[in-house]
């Protein structure tokens, strides 16, 4: 049976889902909704100690009484509950003075969090936001996502916020209600505040709340946003509706069209593999796999990554080169799949339609030249010049298994996959040679 993605709660996002979607900092998605008239709490930006002091003298100096809050910017889940390296716990730390949120500060910039979703490798934290704390009288959750099953956007809220949302998806479904948005006449303000009743908030609170759930369905439209998540969102003790933090991801799709939002993407929170695949235009996300996968067409790469998984296998990547690749933007992505040391072995599978089966071909003995590959490569190509790509192969002299079927080049690339990885458990090394 095929092993599939676990949706990890009502935001519909899929681990290691292989589409790409800009997310921002949260100070980035904060001052959106500022922008937007939404109440969210006063802060600022630190990148250095001594500018998280500063800040927090200002607040210390304003309107703004009480305890702050320092928030590690770093573009992972889990942050509260992470640890940096040097030892301090927590990624948000509440501090009583401008003396600690330096100190607090001072050991978050410029190390790396770790996380539950961040894994091992962690992720850098180059600025910390400093705020006001509030205090909550009542926390909820709110977001809009698109939803495939409503075929457009979807409210989504829960009286259980400021908690782990996706624990609450899977220990108590009920806890999370959804209203969908009619894509054609959008959300009306009658719908909104139905929407929050049902959400439990006070009487009092029901027309803000409705009012704040107006002006981000507006962003998230006008942002071509695939999700904006408030957790929590909360009424505090002056009966305020507060969204207190905020996640905005965007549709790579229209980065043509908001390039303003697609300015604020923070490289250094990305994957190096990723970054440098984007220099090449290819569309490259690491998984945990043995099986790197070079594929035209994302349909192409599900279907690819579903049918190694079929047979036995992990994909270790999904990296779709497109419909228009070159001989160097094949090169680039043989170089990127490699620098894996979890690969054992690469599937290549080509359909020619736009993309010609030659220069897939060209692409790939000249990365094995260059690259000196010593792992098998298994090859699929059905298309355009499919003839001249075989004869190409064939010539190369290379360790290239070609497969006409995908079924068959699956259950290969497993196999000598298997082997490899068996192979390299007692320190063994294995030579490819092909039949004559």
């Amino acid at each position: 049976m095929t092993k599939r993605t676990k949706v990890l709660g009502p935001n519909v996002i899929a681990q290691h889902q292989p589409r790409r979607n800009l997310s921002v900092h949260e100070h980035h998605s904060m001052k959106i909704l500022q922008d937007a008239g939404i109440l969210t709490p006063k802060g600022g930006v630190a990148r250095t100690a001594e500018q998280a002091y500063e800040i927090a003298t200002v607040l210390g100096e304003s309107e703004v009484e009480g305890d702050m809050v320092v928030k590690a910017q770093v573009l992972a889940g889990g942050r509260g509950k992470g640890k940096f390296e040097g030892g301090l716990k927590g990624g948000v730390r509440i501090v009583f003075s401008a003396d600690e949120a330096k100190e607090v500060a001072s050991r978050m910039i410029g190390k790396k969090l770790f996380t539950k979703q961040t894994g091992e490798l962690g992720r850098v934290c180059n600025e910390v936001f400093v705020c006001e704390r509030l205090y909550a009288r009542r926390e909820y959750y709110f977001a809009l996502a698109l939803e495939r099953k409503y075929q457009g956007p979807v409210l989504v809220g829960s009286q259980q916020g400021g908690v782990d949302i996706e624990s609450v998806a899977k220990e108590t479904p009920d806890a999370i209600i959804k209203q969908p948005v009619d894509i054609i006449s959008g959300l009306k303000i009658d719908e909104a505040r139905t929407f929050a009743r049902r959400m439990g908030f006070s009487p009092s609170c029901v027309d803000q709340a409705a009012d704040w759930m107006m002006r981000m369905y507006d962003i998230f439209m006008s942002r071509d946003a695939v999700l904006l998540e408030i957790n929590p969102m909360s009424e505090d003790l002056l009966g305020r509706v507060v969204c207190m933090d905020c996640k905005l991801l965007f549709d790579d799709n229209a980065s043509y069209r908001q390039q303003e939002v697609f300015d604020l993407r923070d490289w250094s929170q990305d994957d190096p593999r990723e970054v440098e695949a984007a220099k090449h235009n290819l569309n490259y996300i690491g998984l945990d796999g043995s099986i790197g996968c070079l594929v035209n067409g994302a349909g192409l790469a599900m279907a690819t990554m579903d049918i190694i998984q079929l047979h036995g296998g992990e994909p270790a990547n999904f990296l779709d080169i497109g419909g228009g690749a070159s001989i160097e933007q094949v090169e680039a992505a043989f170089k990127i799949i490699t620098e894996d040391s979890k690969v054992h072995a690469i599937l290549v599978n080509i359909f020619g339609g736009i993309m010609r089966c030659d220069i897939i071909a060209e692409g790939i003995i000249a990365a094995a030249k260059e690259l000196n590959l010593s792992i098998p490569i298994v090859v699929r190509l059905q298309g355009t010049r499919v003839e001249d790509a075989k004869a190409l192969i064939a010539a190369s002299g290379l360790r290239i298994i070609a497969c006409d079927d995908l079924e068959d080049a699956a259950e290969m690339v497993v196999r000598v996959s298997n082997i490899i990885e068996l192979a390299r458990q007692v320190d063994l090394k294995v030579k490819f040679e092909l039949p004559i």
